[in-house]
């Protein structure tokens, strides 16, 4: 068998290499789904998720260019300085101390972290100090294990899961600003496309604020471990028109209009310990620990988002809310087949 040689070996090597940094490249440039993810943190439709990208792409730019430059070099000692053929397998001369090569990865790691400080710190500043006009949006949400509140103080709402919001139009622009409170844990709201995460954390209210400039629904996630139910823990933004917005909160702050038909439901409601957990304005339940039921059939899901709310999931709920999230805190009522349908059909007309 012919030997090789170590220019043989150098040359497969640089082929493997270019083979393997041009595969990602490829990945990118080939056609791709146009369809935009909900949660995609490269397609920001606020102005502190426009911000916290370009903050993200001028780190990976340094980031990028510290590692071709370092693996450039590597790459060339690899390949330059690699055994040879008439390597005689001596130790090569040792050369200890260089004031210059020292002060340079001393001084220049230390500049590129203060560069990336400052440009932070200008973020986070920006982003903070952001002014709330007169006709801005206020929402308290309130994090629960394992479910979002939502207060509209100003306009006497209370919702629970579905957060809705203006779109802010640029020339005339509708922010909202949102306080951050915990009923018991640490949680964190956090809707990529919107804003970065901020923290929810007990007897500390925190602050933040979104100023969406297009309609549309806009998923997030608690990103702060919370218990069990954690992962489940979604969150839904609707971002509307402002004639839908409008129109939505006057929905919103209409009391509960039982339906004669279900008054068997809504007695049997009443009589359980549903009534302590849940609220429904306008009768007696008037529960808070739990998500408030007022216009429960205007949401598109129950569970904090885990399932749709379709009749057969809200009566599967009551039920067994474990069928739906396991481990839920919510007990199960032992109502019997008639009075589980009775119940749904009267939770059903809740819009």
């Amino acid at each position: 068998m012919q030997n090789s040689g170590p220019s043989n070996w150098k040359m497969r090597f640089a082929a493997q290499l270019i083979v393997l940094l041009y595969l990602p490249v490829a990945a990118l440039a080939g056609p791709a789904d146009r369809s935009i993810s909900p949660t995609n943190i490269f397609a920001p439709v606020s102005t502190p998720a426009h911000s916290i990208l370009g903050l993200s792409l001028f780190v990976l730019a340094v980031t990028a260019a510290i590692f071709v430059i370092v693996f450039s070099l590597l790459v060339y000692c690899v390949a330059r300085f690699g055994k040879r053929a008439d390597d005689d397998g001596r130790e090569p001369p040792q050369v200890y101390g260089s004031t210059q090569v020292e002060l340079a990865w001393t001084v220049i790691p230390i500049l590129i972290v203060v560069v990336l400080f400052m440009a932070t710190a200008r973020v986070i500043a920006s982003i903070q100090k952001g002014a709330r006009p007169a006709n801005a949006i206020q929402v308290i949400a309130i994090g629960h294990q394992f479910w979002w509140e939502y207060r509209y103080p100003g306009l006497k709402v209370v919702t629970a899961n579905e957060l809705h919001v203006p779109v802010s139009d640029p020339a005339h622009p509708t922010p909202t600003f949102i306080t951050l409170l915990s009923a018991d844990t640490d949680h964190s709201f956090w809707v990529p496309r919107l804003a970065g995460k901020t923290d929810l954390i007990p007897n500390h209210p925190n602050t933040m604020w979104i100023d969406p400039q297009q309609t549309g629904l806009y998923l997030g996630q608690c990103a702060q471990y919370c218990g069990t139910q954690h992962a489940k823990m979604l969150l839904r933004v609707y971002v509307q028109s402002r004639e839908e917005f409008n129109r939505w909160i006057e929905e919103q702050s209409q009391v509960a209009h039982a339906n004669p038909a279900v008054s068997e439901g809504q007695r049997i409601f009443k009589a359980t310990a549903c009534i302590n957990c849940h609220g429904v304005t306008g009768t007696v339940a008037d529960g808070s620990f739990g998500p408030d039921l007022t216009h429960l059939m205007s949401r598109e899901t129950i569970a904090s988002g885990a399932a749709p709310n379709t009749p057969e999931n809200l009566r599967l709920w009551i039920q067994n809310p474990d069928a739906i999230k396991p481990g839920s805190k919510m007990p199960a009522m032992g109502l019997s087949d008639q009075e589980l349908d009775a119940v749904t059909a009267y939770l059903a007309t809740l819009r």
